[in-house]
C-alpha cells in the first residue's frame, strides 16, 4: 500500500509544482545588478545615481557600414530611420540621437573615411529587460534596412540581444540533450530495453519538482536565478539522479538475488545504499552552499538553487523509485531478470580482475598512479583566469562583436561603454581634468548634479568593454580621481562593473575553496568515523581536480581551436571558473569516494579492509564507472551552448568525472587501502585491534578478488 502512495504523492507534487517550474524563466534576473558584488565601487555608482541615470537603460548602438562609402541618400536614410526608431515600444524619449546629434553631444558618430555612421539610442524595459531585449532588437533590425549598406546591432543592447539567443529555450534544450544522452548509456548499462524508464521518469519528476521550488523561492524569497544557473540546475539534476539511481538500481538487484520477495530486497537495498546517497546529496548540497558566502550575487544565487535541486533529487531517488521498482518487479529487469539464488556476476568482472591485478603491487600501483597525475596537473600553468574580451566571450561571432571590430577598425568609440564618475560637486571640475588625463578615456560630459553635493559626469572608455585595456583605464581612472583631496570620487559603469566582478571572483575563490574543502573533510569523517580515510580521500580529490584542470587546459589550447573557427587563444578562461570548476568536481567527485568508501568500510566489519576494498570495488566498480560516464554526458551537453565560460565548465567537469571514476577512485584509491589496510580506520580500532579475519568459509569463494558479501552477512 505504502508504494502506491508514494507514486499517488509524487504525480500530485508533478502536476502542481509543474506549471510552477515552466515559469522559472519568468523571474530570472540576468541584469548586470544581479551579477554585482554588494560592496563594489561600480555598486556604490549605481546606487548614488540611481534616481539619475535609471540602472535598467539599454544603451544601444546600430551601426551602419559601407564599404564603397555612404551615399548622401544614405545619411537621409539613416536620419528617417532614426525618427521611426524612436516609436519602438521601450526606447527611451529623446534618447535617438542620428550621427550628427551624437557628434553635437560630443560623441563622435560618423568616421572619417565616411564608411560607418552610427544611430545612437537607449532602450528601458525596467526589470523585464532581459526579456523584452530580443524583441526590440528584431525590430531595430527590420527598420534598419539599406540596399548597399550592412547594419549591425551592437552596444549593451546588441550585447543583450545576442546573449539572450544564446540563452533562449536552453533549460528544454540542454534537458532533452541530457535526457536522450542519458537513456543511451542506461540502454548500455542496464542490457534492458524497458528499466531505464523508471530512473528517467524519477528524474523528470525531480527536476520538474525542483524547478517549481525553485521558482517559488526566486518569486517570493527574493533568490537570484539566471540562464546559467538554470542551465546548470537541469544538467545537475538529471546527472546526480541518475547516478543516484544506479547505485540504489545495482544494489536493489543484487538483493533480488538474495531474497525471493522484492519487498524485501528493497528493504535492504534501502537500508544499505540509501545512507551513501544521502552522504552525496549531502556533500553536493552543503558544497554548493558554500557559495552563499560569494561576493558575487550570480555565483551566491547559484549555490541554493542547486542545493534545492539536489534535495529535491535525493528524495525522489529514495521514496518514487524505489516503489516504482517494487510494483513493477522483476520483469523490468528483461531479459536478464535477477533471479532468486542466482549467479553474481559482480565476482567475476571487469573490477574483480582490476582489483586482482592490483593487489599483488599496490603501493607501486598508487605511487605510479599519483605520479601520473601530477605530471596531468602542470597543464594548470597554462590557464589565464583574467577574464575574457567580448569577442571572446562566444563560440561563434555574433553581430554586437562584429559591430564592435567594425567601430573600432574605423576609428569610432563605442559610447555606449562609459566611465561614470561621481564626485563632490567643488571638486568634479579637478576630478574631470583628472580623469581627461588618463590615456583611453575620452573627453568628460559636462557635470550634473545628482544632490545638493554631489555631481557626475561620464567618459568614454576606448576599449572593448571587459577587455584587459579596458581594466587598464578604469584602474588608472579610479587612481586619478581618487588622488583629488576631499573629492571623494568614486568611478563606475560598464568596464569598472567587469572589473569588479573579476576581482570579487577572484576573492571567492581564494575564500570558498577551502571552505568547500573543510566541508567535505568534516562529512567524511562523519561518515566514516574515522580521520585517516577522509584526510586520504580529500586529498585524491584535489589531485584529481588539479589533474582535470591540466588536461583540460590542453584541450582549451589545442583542441578546441580545430572544432571551432572562434575560440580564444590561449587558455584564457572566466574569473570564476576555477570555482565553478573545483566546486562540481569536488562536490561531485566526492560521490564516488562516498559510494565505494561506505560499501568498504560495510565489508570491513566481516572480511577485513584489504578483502573488503575488494570486495567494495568488485561490488561498485561498475555503478561507479556507469555513474561517471552518465554524470560525464550530461555535462558535456553544455558544450552545446555558444558561451565559452559553460563549453569550458562542460569539458572540464566532464574531463575530471571521468578521471574520477576510471582512475582516481577504482585504483588509486583502492591501491591505497590494500597497502595500508587496517590503518586508514585509524583512529578508529576498526579492523586493527583486532584486525578482523575474514571467514574461512568464504576462501574458496575468493572473497579476495571480489567476492559480495554472503547473504547472512547482508541481513
Amino acid at each position: 500500500m505504502t508504494k502506491w502512495l508514494v507514486l499517488l504523492f509524487w504525480l500530485v507534487a508533478f502536476v502542481i509544482f509543474g506549471s510552477l517550474s515552466s515559469k522559472l524563466i519568468d523571474v530570472q534576473n540576468n541584469e548586470a545588478s544581479s551579477w554585482l558584488p554588494s560592496s563594489a565601487e561600480s555598486t556604490e555608482v549605481a546606487n548614488e545615481l540611481a534616481d539619475t541615470v535609471d540602472p535598467n537603460n539599454i544603451p544601444t548602438l546600430v551601426v551602419y557600414s559601407s564599404d564603397s562609402g555612404l551615399t548622401a541618400a544614405d545619411r537621409g536614410e539613416i536620419d528617417a530611420q532614426a525618427a521611426e526608431l524612436a516609436t519602438i515600444d521601450g526606447v527611451v524619449e529623446g534618447s535617438v540621437l542620428t550621427p550628427e546629434q551624437a557628434a553635437q553631444a560630443g560623441f563622435p558618430a560618423e568616421s572619417a573615411d565616411g564608411e560607418v555612421a552610427v544611430t545612437s539610442l537607449t532602450f528601458n524595459f525596467g526589470a523585464n529587460g532581459w526579456n523584452d531585449i530580443p524583441d526590440a532588437a528584431a525590430e531595430v533590425r527590420d527598420i534598419a534596412q539599406i540596399d548597399g549598406v550592412t547594419v549591425h546591432l551592437a552596444g549593451y543592447g546588441g550585447q543583450a540581444a545576442d546573449a539572450a539567443e544564446v540563452f533562449e529555450g536552453v533549460d528544454t534544450t540542454l534537458v532533452l540533450g541530457a535526457l536522450t544522452v542519458v537513456v543511451i548509456i542506461l540502454l548500455f548499462t542496464y542490457r534492458s530495453p524497458i528499466l531505464w524508464v523508471l530512473p528517467i521518469f524519477s528524474v523528470v519528476v525531480a527536476y520538474t519538482v525542483s524547478g517549481g521550488v525553485v521558482y517559488l523561492l526566486a518569486k517570493y524569497a527574493d533568490l537570484t536565478v539566471n540562464g546559467q544557473s538554470q542551465a546548470i540546475l537541469g544538467i545537475l539534476v538529471i546527472g546526480a539522479g541518475t547516478d543516484y539511481a544506479l547505485l540504489l538500481v545495482a544494489r536493489y538487484r543484487e538483493e533480488l538475488r538474495r531474497h525471493d520477495d522484492r519487498h524485501a530486497a528493497m528493504a535492504v537495498a534501502l537500508h544499505r545504499a540509501a545512507p551513501a546517497i544521502l552522504a552525496s546529496a549531502s556533500t553536493v548540497a552543503a558544497g554548493m552552499l558554500c557559495l552563499l558566502i560569494a561576493d558575487l550575487n550570480s555565483t551566491a544565487g547559484l549555490g541554493p538553487v542547486n542545493a534545492v535541486g539536489i534535495g529535491v533529487t535525493f528524495l525522489v531517488m529514495v521514496t518514487l523509485l524505489p516503489a516504482l521498482l517494487v510494483i513493477f518487479g522483476r520483469w523490468m529487469f528483461w531479459p536478464k531478470r535477477p533471479a532468486f539464488g542466482s549467479h553474481e556476476p559482480n565476482t567475476t568482472g571487469l573490477w574483480a580482475k582490476v582489483g586482482g591485478a592490483i593487489s599483488p603491487r599496490p603501493r607501486r600501483v598508487w605511487l605510479v598512479t599519483t605520479g601520473v597525475l601530477l605530471v596531468a596537473c602542470l597543464g594548470i600553468l597554462k590557464i589565464d583566469a583574467g577574464g575574457m574580451s567580448t569577442e571572446d566571450t562566444y563560440t561563434k561571432e555574433f553581430d554586437a562583436i562584429v559591430g564592435q571590430k567594425v567601430l573600432v577598425e574605423h576609428g569610432l568609440v563605442d559610447n555606449s561603454n562609459t566611465l561614470q564618475v561621481v564626485a563632490n560637486t567643488d571638486s568634479i571640475g579637478d576630478v574631470q581634468q583628472a580623469v581627461a588625463a588618463v590615456p583611453g578615456a575620452g573627453d568628460p560630459t559636462d557635470p550634473q548634479p545628482i544632490s545638493d553635493s554631489r555631481s557626475y559626469f561620464e567618459a568614454t572608455v576606448d576599449a572593448d568593454i571587459s577587455s584587459q585595456t579596458a581594466y587598464d583605464i578604469v584602474g588608472q581612472s579610479r587612481t586619478a580621481a581618487h588622488g583629488v583631496d576631499g573629492a571623494d570620487a568614486l568611478v563606475g559603469g560598464g568596464s569598472a562593473f567587469y572589473l569588479d566582478t573579476k576581482e570579487a571572483a577572484n576573492r571567492d575563490n581564494r575564500v570558498i575553496i577551502p571552505t568547500v574543502l573543510l566541508v567535505v573533510l568534516l562529512i567524511l569523517i562523519g561518515l566514516l568515523r574515522a580521520l585517516a580515510a577522509p584526510l586520504i580521500l580529500v586529498g585524491t580529490v584535489v589531485l584529481s581536480f588539479g589533474a582535470a584542470m591540466g588536461l583540460s587546459a590542453l584541450v582549451f589550447d589545442y583542441v578546441a581551436p580545430l572544432v571551432t573557427d572562434h575560440w580564444p587563444e590561449g587558455v584564457q578562461v572566466d574569473p570564476g571558473f576555477p570555482l565553478f570548476a573545483f566546486v562540481f568536481l569536488v562536490a561531485l567527485g566526492i560521490d564516488y569516494n562516498i559510494f565505494l568508501m561506505t560499501r568498504v568500510r560495510e565489508e570491513t566489519a566481516t572480511y577485513g579492509t584489504r578483502q573488503g576494498s575488494l570486495i567494495a570495488l568488485s561490488s561498485t566498480g561498475g555503478v561507479i564507472t556507469s555513474a561517471g560516464i552518465v554524470l560525464a554526458a550530461t555535462f558535456l551537453v553544455l558544450a552545446s551552448i555558444p558561451f565559452v565560460f559553460l563549453v569550458e565548465l562542460g569539458v572540464a567537469v566532464a574531463l575530471g568525472v571521468l578521471l574520477d571514476t576510471i582512475i582516481v577512485r577504482s585504483v588509486l584509491v583502492t591501491a591505497i587501502n590494500l597497502d595500508l589496510g587496517g590503518k586508514i580506520w585509524w583512529p578508529s580500532a576498526l579492523d586493527r585491534k583486532p584486525p578482523v579475519t575474514p571467514p574461512a568459509e568464504a576462501a574458496p569463494e575468493g572473497v579476495g578478488v571480489g567476492q559480495p558479501t554472503p547473504v547472512g552477512a547482508d541481513d
